[in-house]
């Protein structure tokens, strides 16, 4: 059970008793050029991002030649919706950011978007993804000069472009952009336009859209529906979009390569009413779990979701199963993000906070539970056992993907393998570890099917980002691999010495 300390010494509980056991979201970001109401755009733009980062919300506005910052701990409803709040940030471009700390503290200073102000003038970034070189990079700056404000990845594209040899602005960006190794998709406001960056491999998401003459980048396609934008097109994987009163262009300063946007975006993290790499991620889900009802079939009377997001899957496995989709969780959206524990007695009941089992569908019944993954197995067995102690004859789990088995990378917070379940036991170790009836996952080939591959997965070229699943991982690990290195050096010398 995720459990914190109040200053004043008094135990804290989150109220979703199952935050240690999901993948952490990356983040959010949202970029507007050329709106009167630039900053109202981009608080509701982020709101509609809000399941990307739960921890910190960001907007810097441009009026002209000023740019103006407000950067809080805490979500963006919370923050972000008075008239007050929205006045204090004028003009008509404005970027924002929604956090989830997967590099860096969750401290003001390591909140986004970021600014520095260059000898070319103000350049304020915000950033989805991670690099997986930032550590590397940022010891060769410090070494000739550089001081860091943070211990945020992002920073180090602020100190790669302002010690870069060349002379423009947009020159310098794109010599700092060929440094980096990892995922990002970028949105930065300089006081010439606003810019978006996807990285060559495309990992992160990142969409143009358009408002009346106004032109928006964001992450996912439910932050242009919230304002009224139409859809336009994916920024493409290694393509620099800018923006300017000029109108728009595209530049593509990095060598071909073939993309591998992140899978898991599908399977978890983006909204459902989201579209992705032109797909509905709800329809993909719908088909995700009709791929897994086909695979891993099973003698049941009910389907089950593991609420909110195994529910589309939930769907598809009981439309192509045959068996009856019933809501036997019930979950609680009234609930505030912490609960104060009077004793550590009542500590157990901190697993009904959010969710609840629906006792009338549940009693006598063989239930199929359905959820997007496993990650500690922390989550599945507290739900198993809570459909035992509802009165379930039967209680077998499916996985609407394959086992999470590596840790990713590329900003999404997974713990190290270790403390994977699947990182260390085979599915019937895992099985009996959360006490179901059976346990069965999606293949990789199924959830390739689903997004459309219908020959399941290329294992000589994949068209996807899988390394949670399989290990593939598509770029270098320069930060890990010297971290290996460290640490093996490290085990030598104890060794050597005992």
């Amino acid at each position: 059970m995720p459990q914190s300390f109040m200053p004043n010494g008094s135990s804290t509980l989150t109220t979703n008793p199952f935050d240690d056991d999901k993948l952490r979201e990356e983040c959010g970001v949202f970029g507007i050029f050329g709106s009167p109401d630039a900053t109202a755009h981009t608080a509701l733009g982020l709101h509609a991002l809000q399941h990307r980062g739960q921890e910190a919300a960001g907007i810097t506005s441009l009026n002209g030649q000023e740019f103006t910052t407000r950067r809080v701990l805490g979500q963006v409803a919370d923050n972000f919706t008075s008239q007050e709040v929205i006045d204090s940030l004028p003009g008509n471009s404005a970027i924002g950011h929604v956090r989830y700390s997967t590099t860096g503290e969750t401290i003001l200073r390591n909140c986004q978007p970021l600014f520095a102000e260059f000898s070319s003038g103000g350049f304020a970034v915000a950033h989805n993804g991670n690099l997986t070189n930032a550590a590397h990079l940022k010891k060769q700056l410090i070494s000739r000069g550089s001081i860091f404000q943070s211990t945020s990845d992002t920073e180090v594209i602020l100190h790669l472009i302002a010690t870069s040899h060349f002379r423009g602005l947009m020159d310098r960006f794109v010599d700092a952009l060929r440094q980096l190794e990892g995922a990002y998709s970028l949105v930065t406001l300089t006081r010439e336009g606003l810019i978006g960056v996807r990285d060559p491999l495309g990992v992160r998401p990142l969409v143009l859209g358009k408002l009346d003459k106004a032109y928006i980048m964001c992450s996912e396609t439910c932050a242009l529906d919230i304002i009224g934008a139409e859809y336009v097109r994916d920024v493409e994987p290694g393509e620099v979009v800018i923006v300017t009163d000029e109108g728009i262009k595209s530049i593509k300063p990095f060598p071909e390569t073939k993309p591998r946007p992140c899978i898991f975006e599908h399977v978890y993290f983006a909204r459902p009413d989201s579209f992705m790499d032109s797909l509905s991620v709800y329809d993909v889900r719908k088909r995700i779990g009709a791929e897994l009802a086909r695979e891993n079939t099973v003698d049941a009377d009910l389907v089950i979701p593991v609420p909110d997001s195994g529910t589309p899957a939930a769907i598809g496995f009981a439309q192509e199963s045959g068996i009856p989709f019933e809501l036997g969780i019930i979950r609680n959206h009234y609930v505030g993000r912490t609960f104060i524990e009077p004793s550590d007695q009542i500590r157990h009941f901190g697993v009904k906070l959010k969710h609840n089992a629906n006792k009338w569908f549940i009693e006598g019944k063989k239930i199929v539970l359905v959820d997007d993954s496993i990650v500690r197995g922390t989550t599945s067995l507290k739900i198993v056992n809570m459909m035992r102690e509802a009165g379930a004859a039967e209680v077998h789990m499916r996985i609407a993907s394959p086992p999470t088995a590596h840790s990713c990378f590329y900003g999404v917070d997974t713990p190290e393998r270790s403390k994977l379940l699947a990182g260390r036991m085979d599915v019937d170790a895992m099985c009996e570890y959360i006490k179901a009836d059976s346990l069965s996952f999606l293949s990789i080939d199924g959830l390739y099917r689903a997004v459309n591959h219908k020959d399941g997965r290329n294992n000589s070229c994949p068209a996807h980002c899988d390394a949670c699943f399989t290990g593939d991982y598509p770029t270098f690990l320069t930060d890990q691999s010297e971290e290996e290195e460290k640490a093996n050096q490290l085990n030598l010398i104890a060794s050597t010495g005992s």
